[in-house]
């Protein structure tokens, strides 16, 4: 059973998703938040899997509760909802530690393939939607010092490492990326966690914007000197 707490101010958004969740045999919703400043109190007495949280917020907004609730051990994850374009906290969502997002318009089933996809420890990153968010803001955020910095952590990275990395970043799953460098899944999947260890990340998420903040691709491995 996936234990999901609710984060939304408004209670008939709330309702929705109550209702619509309650008819997965695998999915109950064991707490509802009005405000990001219950979540810590209500994911320490109930423990969920998953928190599936509001950004906008009259007072702790999502975001601020998202890095609080990541940065306790054995911390959920958490899926942000959000709406498409309009809304530039999502990124700073992704950085604390979101699992990835929703659009509030998304179909109940998605929303449901979603809870049980980050649920068992992987990323929800549409990658039409995510790259054109990710790229929208952070292209629009990254100044020189930031793509010297994200460089340089990536410079500490093996030669392998960083070309799973940059595949992370372009938004390639694990088997995608074995496939395109030869390796065996368990090797991709060794290598994303010592990535993660190595650069003090959170998830593949944050890998992927670290790549983005580098402005580098996958066609940039072979060019590489930071292996």
């Amino acid at each position: 059973m996936i234990d999901v707490l609710l984060v939304d101010d408004d209670p008939l958004v709330r309702a929705g998703l109550v209702l619509m969740l309650g008819g997965a045999d695998d999915i109950r919703v064991v707490a509802e938040a009005a405000d990001g400043a219950q979540v810590a109190g209500l994911v320490e007495a109930y423990r969920p899997a998953v928190v599936l949280m509001d950004i906008r917020m009259p007072g702790v907004d999502g975001l601020a509760a998202t890095a609080q609730v990541r940065a306790r051990p054995g911390a959920p994850e958490v899926l942000v909802l959000t709406t498409f374009h309009t809304d530039a906290h999502v990124l700073g969502a992704l950085r604390a530690g979101a699992a990835g997002f929703l659009l509030k318009d998304t179909a109940p089933g998605d929303i449901v393939a979603a809870i049980r996809t980050v649920a068992a420890g992987d990323p929800v990153l549409s990658p039409a939607v995510t790259r054109r968010l990710i790229a929208q803001v952070a292209g629009s955020a990254a100044g020189e010092d930031t793509v010297v910095g994200a460089r340089a952590r990536l410079a500490l990275l093996g030669e392998r490492e960083r070309e799973v990395a940059l595949a992370v970043g372009g938004g390639a799953s694990n088997a995608q990326i074995a496939r395109a460098l030869h390796m065996a899944l368990p090797t991709v999947k060794t290598h994303v966690s010592r990535i993660l260890s190595r650069l003090g990340l959170n998830n593949r998420v944050q890998i992927a914007l670290l790549v983005h903040d580098a402005r580098l691709s996958a066609a940039d491995s072979a060019d590489s000197d930071g292996g």
